[in-house]
């Protein structure tokens, strides 16, 4: 149905554009409104969408996209013409590489005298997201309704920009309702299926290795069951960590964030496939989790994905659960790599928290290992994990554990610093019904402190920890070693506990775990403000994972 205008007015473009997304499931939207964007943002919250007004569009835009992937829901960014949109490149960067759905709502000045022009669609294009425009009154909804498919179909970020003197068009009559809601499954041609058979048929120590593709085509089920017949041991790329959870044979992380354990059995496995994931440099530690006579095969719904990164033995397009599902009758069951030593091996050293480590704690800093296993036994299991980019990253990823492969969201397809806050803002809002947790170093703490207002005024009762070693710790450990001046990436230290509670937030500087008693006290009451723990860390030494990326630089 076509809303009405203001006191009965007929509608405009912008508030068709605004009822189309919200009737098209859009509900919740961030943003910051300006001129440009303010009326179709009011349709949406008229027809019963939350808005979240964020302080800066950067941020808004990573709220938006960490909403997606945390709800599974359309999510929707709008923000003013100009400034608005190239303020929130950043974020919308991040969501079309991680190819989050997401409907980026830009006003667009069409005048080249207008101070606000820039070539909105070559923008979106600069970071491979999909430019689509709202072109008329008579196909303002038609317009909407295909950014909406684009989004959902396709799994992309499309920026949908409204010409301003579009918007002011008056809509005359309802147009018709079709929407795509879902994603078609790529199926895998009969060659394929029976070229993978074969690999998994002559390989005795097969790894199967689950990236983000295989969270999203759900397919933890089939690969379990594919696995557990052919006799493969079980890993996931960080950003589907926790799709196996509970099995026995689960090594947890590839990559760089990997426990010695994992490394060790990734790199002595005769085949390794890869489903969903893209086997890059991160999740394979620069090619060298593979051994020198180890087979590798990819299996993913894009053809231009296969063999990216590295030479295959195998491609196959195709879904990843329904090529697991089709490919299971035709391998002969075995035990492969899965034996009960590696059972108990699996068992003994696959876990971080649990492996013994030299505590370097001193009075005044806490060890990064220290803080993150008090966390997590501190913290509720049902929890939502947000990590911003840095030195840091690995401690709240591998320590903190997961209830379930949703609750990490892992904002790193760009690797840029300042988008954890937001992330856990926009994951808060999606899942209420868990504890977000933020993990942030303090350069993209103090990046993004704008946003703790936001999280205050949302009163979103979250826990934001700030691994403070005041500096961008990754260039510190990268150029430090090789005795260049650290001046540009080192600072005094800062406190960060007092910002927040300038902000509004609960706060707790923390350099022992006995200082963790306010996050118990917190813990306990109301939850109604954000508790950040300004947790002063000991930073003498590269993290784990830092010191593995190195190596290929």
């Amino acid at each position: 149905m076509t809303g009405a205008g203001p006191a009965g007015r007929p509608p405009t473009v912008a508030a068709e554009v605004g009822q189309t997304l919200r009737e098209a499931g859009a509900e919740v939207v961030f943003g910051v409104v300006g001129s440009g964007n303010f009326h179709a943002t009011n349709a949406m919250v008229a027809a019963g969408a939350r808005f979240v007004a964020a302080r800066h569009e950067g941020g808004a835009a990573t709220m938006a996209d960490a909403y997606a992937r945390a709800s599974g829901k359309l999510g929707v960014l709008s923000v003013h013409q100009g400034p608005g949109l190239t303020n929130a490149l950043t974020g919308i960067a991040e969501a079309a590489k991680s190819r989050t759905p997401l409907i980026v709502l830009a006003a667009e000045a069409t005048s080249r005298l207008s101070n606000f022009w820039v070539d909105q669609h070559a923008l979106a294009r600069a970071v491979d997201a999909v430019p689509r425009r709202v072109n008329s009154a008579k196909s303002a909804r038609a317009d909407t309704l295909a950014a909406v498919a684009t989004a959902r179909a396709e799994r992309r970020t499309v920026v949908l920009n409204m010409p301003l003197d579009v918007q002011e068009e008056v809509v005359e009559a309802a147009h018709g309702f079709g929407l795509i809601t879902g994603h078609s499954v790529v199926h895998p041609r009969e060659s394929d299926l029976a070229a993978l058979a074969a690999h998994l048929e002559a390989a005795e120590r097969p790894v199967f290795i689950a990236g983000r593709g295989a969270r999203l085509a759900e397919a933890a089920g089939p690969l379990r069951e594919l696995a557990e017949r052919c006799g493969a041991l079980l890993a996931t790329s960080a950003a589907a960590r926790g799709l196996f959870l509970g099995d026995p044979f689960d090594l947890d992380v590839s990559g760089g964030f990997a426990t010695p354990l994992a490394a060790e059995l990734i790199r002595g496995a005769d085949l390794v496939v890869g489903w969903g994931c893209a086997l890059n440099m991160w999740t394979l530690r620069h090619g060298t989790l593979v051994g020198p006579d180890a087979a590798v095969v990819q299996v993913d719904t894009e053809p231009g994905a296969l063999g990216r990164h590295r030479r295959l033995g195998l491609g196959v397009v195709g879904d990843a659960a329904d090529t697991a599902r089709q490919v299971a009758d035709r391998v002969t069951r075995k035990s492969g790599y899965r034996t009960a030593r590696i059972a108990e091996r699996v068992a003994a050293e696959g876990h971080w928290p649990e492996l013994p480590f030299e505590d370097l704690s001193t009075p005044d800093r806490i060890d990064p290992r220290t803080l993150s296993r008090e966390l997590n036994s501190l913290l509720p299991a049902e929890r939502t994990v947000a990590v911003d980019s840095g030195n840091f990253m690995g401690y709240p990823v591998m320590y903190l554990d997961l209830p379930d492969a949703e609750g990490l969201v892992f904002t790193q397809a760009y690797q840029s610093i300042g988008l954890g806050l937001a992330t856990a803002i926009g994951a808060a809002v999606a899942r209420p019904d868990r504890l977000t947790v933020a993990a942030l170093g303090d350069g993209g703490a103090l990046m993004s402190a704008a946003e703790l207002e936001t999280a205050v005024r949302e009163g979103l009762g979250m826990v934001i920890v700030v691994y403070n070693d005041a500096g961008y710790g990754a260039e510190v450990h990268h150029f430090g070693p090789h005795g260049h001046d650290l001046g540009t990436v080192t600072f005094p230290d800062t406190d960060i506990a007092e910002i927040a509670r300038g902000f509004g937030c609960q706060s707790a500087t923390v350099r022992s775990p006995a200082d963790l008693k306010a996050l118990t006290a917190w813990l306990a009451g109301p939850r109604d403000r954000p508790l950040l723990l300004d947790a002063k860390v000991a930073a003498e030494q590269a993290s784990w994972w830092l010191e593995e990326a190195f190596r290929g630089h």
